[in-house]
């Protein structure tokens, strides 16, 4: 009975139809059932519209607390800051990179949570393969690579330094081989006859 139900949607309301969006196809489908439920359905004897009041006599309440809609996942953020949800790729608070994170998206909304703190909330994209970025993330991410990049240097200067504070001398390999006798590149031996 279903698959007929479903058949029927396939073959009376999809032809012919373009979505720009699930809100968009909700919209279309309840305007079209308004035509559909007034038709008389042959395995009930009847139309939907007349079983309606049967059908809201014998539902039960819904439960205080409403059931978790759509989609979940755990993940631990990746150095590109970035979380993809179905074929969307959508920024995160880069300060997250390394941590568990916990993504949420609904028809509408993609939110990211990182230790009990939202670090990302995006409107849902449902176009293929995009790549949603948020300004502030994209700045932060800059700041931070600005201040990987001072680090490295700093770090590196200091490496060029003796503890005491004087500057220590870099020499090149090929120096130490001379000082120590060693050739690693000998010469060729005449030929003796």
């Amino acid at each position: 009975m279903v698959e007929r139900a479903n058949g029927y949607l396939e073959t009376s309301f999809l032809p012919g139809r373009r979505f720009a969006s699930p809100t968009d196809f909700n919209t279309q489908l309840g305007d079209w059932l308004v035509t559909a439920n007034t038709r008389t359905v042959r395995s009930i004897q009847a139309r939907p519209v007349d079983l309606l009041p049967t059908d809201y006599l014998s539902m039960v309440e819904l439960p205080p607390i409403g059931p978790t809609v759509g989609l979940q996942q755990r993940i631990r953020l990746g150095r590109d800051y970035y979380v993809r949800v179905d074929t969307v790729d959508y920024s995160v608070d880069p300060r997250s990179i390394g941590r568990s994170s916990r993504s949420t998206a609904s028809a509408h909304v993609v939110t990211v949570c990182c230790d009990g703190q939202v670090v990302a909330r995006h409107d849902r994209s449902w176009a293929k393969h995009g790549v949603i970025t948020d300004a502030g993330h994209a700045a932060t991410a800059k700041l931070m690579r600005h201040a990987l990049a001072e680090d490295h240097r700093q770090r590196q200067a200091a490496t060029r330094r003796h503890s005491d504070g004087h500057p220590v001398t870099l020499r090149a390999l090929h120096d130490y081989d001379a000082l120590f006798g060693v050739d690693f590149n000998p010469s060729p031996k005449a030929s003796s006859e």
